[in-house]
């Protein structure tokens, strides 16, 4: 392991970032390989008084603290992802990103609650929830984490997981169910994880994909995609926005004609009697909008797993975003005409995507075995994002961000999910006052001086 400076060869890979939006800057860097090369830098910076910052991809960054005074690790650890398919569980280290894991899950005919985008990192993801297009069957990722492998700020290399006879030799003080409940949601701070095991579950095929209408026709489009949400099947977990996006040559010309109204998700089926049933069901929501007009793109189909990857359009390369996210309550049609008067065609929004992605189901119930965030009380996630030269200027998109949430405040609930927080000054709140205490007590206990402190969630501790 070396530990760089600016200018040093190593600091530039250490701190680059997915979200171009918030570069770090730390004072010093290093990409950590094992549990060894984690004791070092932690040792490193108990010698020069930093606190510690850690990420992988930097898909998050713009939500998190600025990182200026600390020492910032990239988790990139050794080893495979490993499959035991008889326990439907994977073990994965950090630094692994979903498309690796669904692939070698795929192999066993399972999969996990995984993110729409393939270089999203495994380990933020699921400790900060996880919203997949699984959820409404499954829940939030952070509630399918097993165990928790990480190295708190004494060097200890500790193994954080729900205590049976047979999965932990050890006994019970081993175990350390407390600290797993609290990695699960609670906002980060406790430590460098270095491996995380996680449920799986069996999957034949998935319908996915995305459908694409001119936004002229969004009016009627949102509110029959709203009436089927209130009956929808548990198996099906869906998103709507309205796209604009820019004249780029990896953009089809249909989509960048002007701005458009996507319905994009998926359906599971489980086994593969389940396929059918998957078919109809995507049909029941897009045989009503295909009636409404004939989409301009349609790529919905049946298809393996690992397609479900492609669904969401997420971009592959680093982006600027400039975002805000809310948690809403049931919209009704006086909440989608608000929506889409600041949104929609002819609102003049710079916003290159915005919209809901559909909750409820499996997300909104409480897990009694889930960690400090286990469920969202909420109907729909609200993002919405511009990026400054594609979809307007910085200032246009900055401006239009406060005119979306006042529009949706009659519906917002106050809440947030960690992982669709767009950027660090936007409200962020995902826990109740009791909860922040009981997870500080967590953090007392693992990291009494504060190493970690800067690389907690705002509005997750009270410390």
């Amino acid at each position: 392991m070396r530990v760089a400076r600016p200018g040093e060869p190593g600091y530039a890979a250490a701190t680059a970032v997915f979200a171009l939006g918030a570069v770090p800057e730390p004072v010093a860097a290093a990409v950590v390989r094992t549990v060894d090369e984690v004791r070092e830098a932690i040792r490193h910076a108990h010698r020069e008084n930093l606190p510690v910052r850690v990420h992988t991809t930097g898909h998050w960054a713009e939500a998190a603290r600025p990182v200026r005074k600390a020492l910032l690790l990239r988790t990139e650890m050794d080893g495979a992802i490993e499959i035991d398919a008889d326990r439907r569980v994977a073990r994965v280290p950090a630094g692994s990103r979903w498309g690796a894991v669904v692939k070698a899950a795929a192999e066993h005919g399972l999969s996990v609650a995984h993110g729409s985008s393939p270089t999203v990192g495994v380990v933020g993801y699921l400790l900060g929830g996880g919203l997949s297009f699984y959820g409404r069957h499954v829940g939030l990722a952070a509630n399918s984490v097993r165990a928790v492998e990480l190295v708190t700020a004494d060097g200890e290399l500790r193994r954080a997981t729900e205590y049976t006879p047979d999965n932990d030799d050890r006994g019970a003080a081993a175990a350390d169910a407390e600290l797993l409940w609290a990695l699960r949601g609670g906002g980060g701070g406790f430590g460098v994880v270095t491996a995380v095991e996680i449920a799986l579950f069996p999957i034949a095929k998935v319908v996915t994909g995305a459908a694409c209408w001119p936004a002229v026709h969004a009016p009627e489009l949102l509110r029959a995609w709203r009436e089927w949400t209130l009956s929808a099947p548990r198996e099906a977990t869906t998103t709507v926005r309205i796209l604009n996006l820019p004249d780029l040559p990896e953009v089809p010309p249909m989509l960048s004609a002007g701005p458009v109204l996507c319905v994009d998700g998926a359906v599971l089926a489980e086994k593969g009697d389940d396929v059918g049933t998957a078919r109809a069901r995507a049909e029941d929501l897009l045989g009503t909008l295909r009636g409404i007009a004939e989409p301009v793109l349609d790529t919905w189909q049946t298809t393996d797993p690992a397609g479900l990857l492609d669904t969401h359009m997420d971009p592959s390369d680093p982006v600027e975003v400039i975002g805000d996210h809310l948690l809403l309550d049931e919209l009704g049609d006086d909440g989608i005409e608000a929506m889409l008067q600041v949104i929609g065609a002819g609102s003049g929004s710079p916003l290159i995507a915005a919209g809901l992605r559909q909750l409820g189901g499996a997300y909104g119930e409480p897990n009694p075995s889930g960690g400090a965030l286990n469920h969202l009380r909420a109907r729909y996630a609200y993002s919405g994002g511009g990026v400054p030269g594609l979809s307007g200027t910085r200032e246009e998109i900055l401006s239009r961000l406060p005119v979306v949430r006042a529009a949706l405040t009659p519906w917002d609930t106050g809440r947030t999910a960690p992982t669709f927080v767009e950027r660090f000054d936007q409200p962020q709140r995902h826990l109740d006052a009791e909860t922040v205490a009981a997870v500080d007590a967590v953090r007392t206990r693992v990291d009494p001086d504060g190493l970690f402190r800067d690389d907690v969630m705002p509005g997750a501790t009270q410390r």
